[in-house]
């Protein structure tokens, strides 16, 4: 939705003003920098973007997405900020958030990777961190251009508007790894609700036994019959 509509919105919703004497204009600035209300419905957009993204290349191989493996908010702030900045977009850009690196860098065990060997919540615990990271990173760059607006005349707030109304959101699809599920399957469940609701639109899971998970690089693994 652009500025300018949410502001007319408001201004019909609103037409005496907002309650405690809110200016719409700031109103409308806090709606457009909060495009989600909820992480669960950050899960649900970037699904939709993600099907998108495996038709794209079902159709061309060339449009691959690049997954890049991120261990905390401030990370995924820097790396998304980064691309968009050298390519201009951030399309085909995921954030990949594996148990290895969970296990190995955010565990209270300590270094342990890749033997669930942490939290079962760390890495929700995680999405949802770094959603908070990249939300703010909207908030902060939105923010800038809406001062930008507020300082312009009249021949460059079109150019400005344009920009606001054109923002690409920071916000990328996750894919994250639940290992084999830390449990029985109602716990996989669970654990699979609770990461969803943090805005994951993707789960990897492993088909090893959970009491028994190694690496994939080690011996001794047990899998889950067919």
């Amino acid at each position: 939705m652009t500025y300018s509509k949410t502001l007319n919105d408001l201004r019909k919703r609103y037409p005496d003003g907002a309650p405690a004497g809110i200016d719409l204009t700031d109103l409308a600035q806090l709606k457009i920098q909060n495009t989600f209300e909820t992480h669960l419905d950050i899960a649900k957009s970037m699904a939709t973007e993600m099907r998108k993204d495996m038709a794209a290349y079902d159709k061309d191989t060339s449009k691959f997405t690049q997954s890049l493996g991120c261990w905390s908010g401030f990370h995924a702030m820097q790396m998304m900020r980064a691309i968009k900045r050298q390519k201009g977009s951030l399309d085909g850009a995921y954030v990949y958030l594996s148990g290895w690196m969970v296990a190995a860098l955010r565990s209270e065990f300590g270094p342990l990777p890749d033997q669930s060997m942490h939290e079962k919540t760390s890495v929700a615990s995680l999405i949802s961190e770094l959603y908070t990271f990249l939300r703010q990173a909207d908030a902060r760059e939105l923010g800038g251009l809406f001062r930008e607006l507020d300082k312009a005349d009249d021949l460059n707030k079109p150019e400005i508007q344009s920009k606001i109304d054109n923002f690409q959101t920071h916000i990328v699809p996750i894919i994250a790894d639940i290992d084999a599920g830390f449990g029985n399957e109602e716990a996989t469940y669970l654990m699979a609700k609770q990461m969803i609701e943090a805005g994951a639109c993707c789960i990897q899971i492993e088909n090893q036994v959970s009491d028994e998970k190694q690496c994939g690089h080690q011996d001794g693994k047990v899998t889950v019959p067919c």
